[in-house]
C-alpha cells in the first residue's frame, strides 16, 4: 500500500521498535499527523481477556475531561416528563413509537449514540437487529438505559465516551483531537486507561494490557510503554 508523503515523513518521525511514555507518545502523535482536517486521535488497547467469556468482559463509559472534540447527536426514547426532561438537557431526537417507526420503514441513522428510559427499552428492544451491528444499542452497562435521561444526555454532550471489547480482545476508542494538543491528549488518555484499569476483570489473568497504540485518523501508529499501565 503506497503512503503519501505526509505521512512518510511523519512514520520517519517514530521508532516503530520504541515504546514511548504517554507525554512523548502524545506530541508524536500530533507532530505525525499528516491531514489537513483535524484528525481524531483513537487509543488501541489490546487486553490479556477473552472475550468469549461473560466473566472476561471489559465494558464501560467514561466522560473525558476535555471531550472528544465531536459533538454527538443524541436520540432518546422516552415519554411524558421524562422526553420534556431529554429535550431540556439537548436530546437532538426525542420519542417512542414514531422513533421505531422511522427506523424501520427509513433506514434512518442520522445519530451517534441512543439512550432510553428503562420502561421504553421493550420498544426499542424491536430494534435490536438494526441497531445492535451498528453499536447503538443502549445499555445500562454503557450509561444508555438510565431513569436520569437528562443526565446521561449531559455527560453524552460533555464528551462521554464507551469502551468495550472487540472479538479480538481490542478496545479501540477516541481521546480526542490532534487540535487538542499533546497535554490534553494526555490527560484524556490517562483518565480512559485508568477506567478500562479499573474495569478490570477478576477472571483475567496473567498480563492485562498486553499492548498500547495511539493513532491519528490519517497518521502512524505510536507504540505506548504498557508495563507502566498497570
Amino acid at each position: 500500500m503506497s503512503r503519501g508523503k505526509k505521512y512518510v515523513d511523519g512514520a520517519k518521525l517514530i521508532d516503530r521498535s520504541m515504546q514511548y511514555d504517554v507525554a512523548e507518545a502524545m506530541a508524536l502523535v500530533v507532530k505525525a499527523a499528516p491531514a489537513k482536517f483535524d484528525e481524531t486521535v483513537e487509543l488501541h488497547v489490546k487486553l490479556g481477556v477473552d472475550s468469549r467469556h461473560a466473566d472476561q468482559q471489559v465494558r464501560g463509559a467514561i466522560v473525558l475531561p476535555h471531550g472528544t472534540g465531536k459533538t454527538q447527536r443524541v436520540l432518546v426514547f422516552a415519554k411524558g416528563d421524562k422526553a420534556e426532561e431529554a429535550k431540556a438537557a439537548g436530546a437532538d431526537y426525542v420519542g417512542e413509537m414514531d422513533m421505531v417507526e422511522k427506523i424501520q420503514k427509513e433506514n434512518w441513522f442520522d445519530y451517534d449514540v441512543v439512550v432510553a428510559t428503562p420502561d421504553m427499552m421493550g420498544v426499542v428492544g424491536r430494534l435490536g437487529k438494526v441497531l445492535g451491528p451498528k453499536g447503538l444499542m443502549p445499555s445500562p452497562k454503557a450509561g444508555t438505559v438510565s431513569p436520569n435521561v437528562g443526565q446521561a444526555v449531559q455527560e453524552i454532550k460533555a464528551g462521554k465516551v464507551e469502551y468495550r471489547l472487540d472479538k479480538t480482545n481490542i478496545i479501540h476508542c477516541p481521546i480526542g483531537k490532534v487540535s487538542f494538543g499533546p497535554e490534553k491528549l494526555t490527560e484524556n488518555f490517562q483518565a480512559l486507561m485508568a477506567a478500562i484499569i479499573k474495569a478490570k476483570p477478576a477472571a483475567a489473568k496473567g498480563q492485562y494490557v498486553r499492548s498500547c497504540v495511539c493513532a491519528s485518523t490519517m497518521g502512524p501508529g505510536v507504540k505506548l510503554n504498557a508495563a507502566k499501565m498497570v
